[in-house]
């Protein structure tokens, strides 16, 4: 049986209507609320043209009106677009050029450089939507028209170059990526069995702090969320402050948080250290990270201030979906289609410490939007199957575990030697002083590239390059120890958590470190 996400979606929001859906700056919705003012909203879409395969950019903070267009677009089976709200227009020119956006829906404070249909959040969107019917008759999606081979589109990138589309279909996203209908154990076989397990369980309360514009905030709001009858509350506005986070764990009763890495994680342990007994979080079952790995400290840090609550740190890619979840430090448990490939796209062996790349099988997307070479490098053929390379490296371990190294493509090479950021960054933040640290290749006469660290350190200390170094060697080798030490008020971050590379490798190459 095929699965459509709109279908899986409507069928939901007429099982259980009065039961809270979507909570965030101040509104507060059912699902039948919610799918009524999609639907109203995916009338409008029509009438602008939007339609089967089309592209509809959201360029906004988190709101209910993210969701609204993402689940209106679906109804048309068009697809949303997320746009990065930290683009230039420059890059948003790109970004809407390479996506054919047909329409932008936009937050108010935001002016995109877009000549076509432009919707704006707060009076426009409510004029536009209130002139529409809530029914779903009529919509141009409605009914057997509908497929599991719909488009589900998510743009990636802009760290390595220019952010590209990846295209999957509805079904394949369903299982991969929105998991199946059922996180906790065996996905679901058929529609009927996902209404009937929405229909017996009331579902979790979640609160997604990363923005929806990055996919682990859709994954786990439309996923963990919607396709299990639950509440997901949103966190709203342009920067993450981790009280109020708290607050709202509090006031609404949260069970999960959806985090991306040490960049929410590590100011959320902080603020709870900080106010001991301030909030009453006795609801919250698990804090789940995706994204962008957990350190050890951090995690540690987080499991001793929440002892009764399970800390979850999974990883998966745009290209990929989830893939696995930690068992220690960066070694991982994945499922059957997951594996380690060489050079030559053969299987690593378990125990052999060989470097591969990290590739998935199974339920993967169909390719690139426009870009059939990137395509052909990323979606390969080997052993009999199909496989996603999205670049991350990683060995087999004996006992199965895959151990998580990094994107290869900011790997540092130092002498001939391999280093990734992420290892030593890890090592890094577990010395007192550091509260965030980046790790980048700087150009070296001798080694080809030395390995710099960009620290930002605890408010009032001033972390030595010999101090860190021999906290280092603790753990690392010694080609692997920092050479240069640059000092930063705060270490620059994407919008969703993830580390800005770009950003630590130009502020290495404008500027004498503070030691070496």
């Amino acid at each position: 049986m095929a699965f459509n996400l709109a279908d899986c979606f409507e069928r939901i929001a007429d099982a259980v209507p009065d039961r809270d859906a979507l909570v965030a700056a101040g509104r507060r919705l059912t699902y039948r609320e919610l799918d009524e003012r999609a639907s109203r909203l995916a009338h409008w879409l029509a009438e602008q043209g939007v339609g089967q395969d089309d592209h509809v950019g959201i360029h906004a903070y988190n709101c209910t009106e993210w969701m609204e267009t993402f689940i209106a677009c679906f109804k048309v089976r068009a697809a949303a677009v997320n746009v990065n709200f930290r683009y230039t227009d420059d890059e948003l020119r790109y970004l809407f050029d390479d996506a054919d956006l047909k329409v932008v829906v936009h937050g108010p404070e935001f002016d995109p450089p877009f000549d076509g249909p432009r919707l704006e959040v707060g009076e426009p969107y409510e004029k536009a939507i209130a002139a529409q019917s809530p029914g779903r008759a009529g919509l141009p999606g409605i009914g057997p028209a509908r497929s599991g081979d719909d488009h589900y589109v998510i743009y990636t990138g802009g760290t390595t170059g220019y952010p590209k589309g990846v295209i999957w279909r509805h079904e394949d996203a369903f299982f991969a990526v929105f998991g199946g209908g059922n996180y906790a154990g065996e996905p679901v076989a058929s529609e009927d069995e996902l209404v009937e397990k929405v229909r017996s369980a009331p579902g979790l309360t979640y609160l997604i702090t990363p923005p929806l514009m990055h996919g682990a905030g859709q994954w786990v709001t439309f996923g963990a969320g919607f396709m299990q009858g639950g509440k997901v509350v949103l966190f709203d506005g342009a920067k993450f402050e981790p009280e109020r986070a708290w607050d709202l764990v509090e006031r609404e009763g949260v069970q999960s948080i959806a985090i991306v890495g040490d960049a929410m994680g590590r100011p959320l342990a902080e603020a709870l250290a900080a106010h001991p007994g301030r909030w009453d979080v006795s609801s919250l079952l698990a804090v789940g990270s995706g994204g962008a790995p957990l350190s050890p400290t951090v995690k540690e840090q987080l499991q001793t201030l929440l002892p009764n609550s399970f800390i979850l740190d999974s990883f998966g890619a745009s290209e990929t979906g989830y893939q696995g979840r930690a068992t220690q430090g960066r070694r991982f448990e994945v499922g059957p289609d997951c594996t380690v490939l060489d050079d030559d796209l053969k299987a690593v062996e378990a125990g052999s410490g060989t470097v591969g790349m990290l590739a998935q099988a199974g339920r993967i997307p169909l390719g690139y939007y426009k870009d059939e070479e990137k395509t052909k490098r990323t979606f390969v053929e080997a052993l009999g199957k199909r496989w996603a390379l999205p670049g991350d490296m990683a060995t087999v371990e004996a006992d199965g575990t895959i151990n998580l190294l990094g994107r290869g493509s900011q790997c540092i090479n130092s002498g001939g030697e391999k280093i990734y950021p992420e290892e030593v960054e890890d090592a890094l933040k577990s010395y007192p002083d550091v509260f965030d640290a980046l790790v980048c290749g700087a150009p070296d006469d001798k080694w080809g590239e030395t390995v710099s660290a960009v620290v930002q350190p605890r408010v009032g200390a001033r972390p030595s390059l010999d101090a860190l170094q021999e906290h280092c060697r603790e753990t690392l080798a010694g080609y692997k120890v920092p050479r240069r030490l640059y000092l930063v008020d705060q270490v620059s971050r994407q919008p969703s958590g993830k580390p800005d590379y770009p950003w630590a490798r130009q502020l290495v190459r404008d500027r004498a470190p503070d030691e070496a």
